[in-house]
């Protein structure tokens, strides 16, 4: 896959893209929502507290269960797992420049976070500016995506490479290994930018040897038996969380990709990013991301505000809504139709080349 790769200091491309997009239905929603733009840094103190201090609880109460009931501890780390998810999110906005007005505010909050997400938070902002930039553009896939591949890319495509997507795409890779994978390991090096120079290596590095020590301060607390019990399932699951939001937020039925050519940015938001109508209790804890639309199209927009936003604006509420329900179907969904112009199965892949 072609992959692009903007400055590595450069976290404003998505506010300068969304100044110039034009809107499928031809308004302005750019200058509607930067007026929510505006953080508040009581709520957003507010929130990592919020978020930070249940998190230890339930941390605590865990390994405190751990020597009790392992069916106590499994009950408690799906909470924690909740929680941790929250704080990415928080760390999400602190990479956006959403969170607080200052830039090194927004930048050593979620640099730390990042310690506790596995997560090195500068390299992490990079890539997913990136994303943010090609979202949905045939032509610069490859950072920052889910792999997808077009109906005619799949076929034409050498026995081994069609195996490959096959075992990618299978849920069990894409959510229980992957993000393993992508958490426990692929994320210990700069990956994508390990030509960068040295700053994608010091975030590394740095979050590396954070993490190190953090890792050895809780095994020496609780002791290897009680972290790899407690500790690691929580990332796992939390890990699991995010890579599901994350799919379902751009691999639906009706979602958008194009070339270049008839490629835009607020098309890519408004048609390529779902809105995911979830359940009140986990909208919280997955701190309105749902709305990612939204979200897309205007990136600064703290979290908080999200939700809000599509109450004072019920036409955006009815773009690309998807209901947690009805995201289960999106697992099926694989390759993307050119000519449907829609995400298919390979069984439907299959019938549209026989047909």
């Amino acid at each position: 896959m072609r992959a692009r790769l903007i400055r590595y200091e450069d976290v404003s491309l998505t506010d300068r893209q969304a100044a110039a997009a034009s809107s499928p239905d031809e308004r302005d929603w750019t200058s509607v929502l930067k007026t929510y733009r505006e953080p508040s840094h009581v709520r957003s103190i507010l929130e990592i507290l919020i978020t930070g201090v249940p998190l230890v609880a339930l941390w605590a109460a865990a390994w405190l269960a751990s020597s009790v009931s392992y069916w106590l501890v499994a009950l408690l780390i799906i909470p924690a797992s909740g929680l941790l998810v929250r704080l990415f999110l928080i760390q999400h906005d602190c990479g956006h420049g959403a969170f607080f007005r200052s830039r090194w505010a927004n930048d050593w909050v979620g640099r730390v976070i990042g310690v506790v997400t596995l997560t090195p938070y500068d390299v992490w902002r990079n890539n997913h500016a990136t994303h943010h930039a090609d979202s949905g553009n045939l032509d610069r896939r490859g950072v920052g995506d889910i792999d997808t591949l077009t109906v005619d890319e799949y076929l034409r495509a050498p026995k081994w490479r069609r195996l490959a997507y096959r075992l990618y795409r299978n849920p069990l890779v894409m959510f229980a290994i992957g993000p393993w994978f992508v958490f426990f390991l692929q994320q210990r090096l700069p990956i994508g930018m390990m030509r960068g120079g040295w700053r994608p290596w010091l975030s590394t590095m740095a979050t590396n040897a954070a993490l190190a020590a953090l890792v050895a301060l809780l095994v020496w607390m609780m002791g290897s038996r009680a972290f790899l019990v407690v500790c690691v399932p929580i990332a796992a699951l939390a890990a699991s969380i995010g890579v599901w939001l994350f799919y379902v937020q751009h691999q639906f039925e009706n979602t958008f990709w194009a070339h270049g050519g008839g490629w835009s940015h607020q098309q890519a938001a408004l048609l390529g990013s779902s809105y995911y109508d979830l359940p009140a209790v986990l909208r919280w804890f997955t701190a309105n991301i749902g709305v990612h639309h939204v979200h897309h199209l205007y990136s600064r927009i703290p979290f908080y505000r999200l939700h809000r936003l599509v109450i004072d604006h019920p036409e955006l509420a009815g773009m690309r809504r998807i209901t947690l329900l009805q995201s289960l179907a999106c697992v099926r969904l694989k390759l993307w139709d050119e000519k449907a112009q829609r995400m298919v199965t390979f069984k439907q892949a299959r019938q549209a080349v026989l047909a």
